[in-house]
């Protein structure tokens, strides 16, 4: 499986417009071409921490 980009800050600021719009995740997975799992996973985080940018990660970047 490939690893893609992250989503940016827009993208994720989209995600969470729309779920406050009472959309369904898999009406705006359709809407942004996201998969279901990446868009249920940015509103968990929102709901759970209140933040939607990325957080910092412990260890070495790859090459």
């Amino acid at each position: 499986m490939a690893r893609t980009e992250e989503l940016s800050d827009f993208q994720r600021g989209t995600v969470i417009g729309c779920h406050l719009s009472n959309k369904s995740v898999r009406h705006i997975s359709a809407l942004l071409e996201l998969p279901r799992s990446t868009v249920s996973a940015v509103i968990v985080k929102w709901k759970r921490l209140g933040v939607t940018t990325a957080q910092p990660r412990s260890g070495r970047p790859h090459k």
